[in-house]
């Protein structure tokens, strides 16, 4: 149903959409699907490491957005709920990519990939990803 078969496992969250998340038709505004996408990505990480606070100050890192892709199939609703899935699909030394897709009842309603990279917590500069999520991610590929 979602990203299935990514070699870093299938992680997937609830949302519910509610008025705040529509625009005068109805439908989800489409940048709300970004606000979900990120807290299917911080919920990814809390599962393996802690939340993003707690990386910050254990770690001193922190992940920044570097760029996005959607593709919108079809609109969901007020009252939908949205099965949002964050796997990543590509790991580089600073960055990791995840296909983030967006389901109702079976339908992919939003594709992404976004790509995210690892700095500095206080210099904000690029750095190595944390050798625990290194971890983590050869551990979850070999099964």
């Amino acid at each position: 149903m979602s990203a299935a078969g990514t070699p870093f496992g299938d992680f997937a969250i609830e949302v519910r959409v509610y008025y705040e998340d529509t625009d005068a038709a109805g439908v989800v505004y489409y940048a709300n699907y970004l606000r979900f996408m990120e807290r299917a990505r911080n919920e990814w990480l809390r599962a393996r490491l802690g939340g993003p606070h707690e990386l910050a100050l254990k770690i001193r890192v922190l992940f920044a957005v570097r760029s996005v892709a959607l593709e919108f199939r079809a609109p969901a609703r007020l009252d939908d709920v949205l099965r949002v899935t964050a796997n990543p699909v590509s790991i580089r030394g600073a960055s990791l990519t995840f296909q983030q897709d967006c389901w109702r009842k079976g339908e992919r309603v939003c594709a992404g990939k976004i790509d995210v990279v690892c700095v500095d917590a206080e210099s904000f500069a690029p750095r190595r990803l944390p050798r625990e999520l290194m971890q983590i991610l050869a551990e979850v590929s070999a099964s």
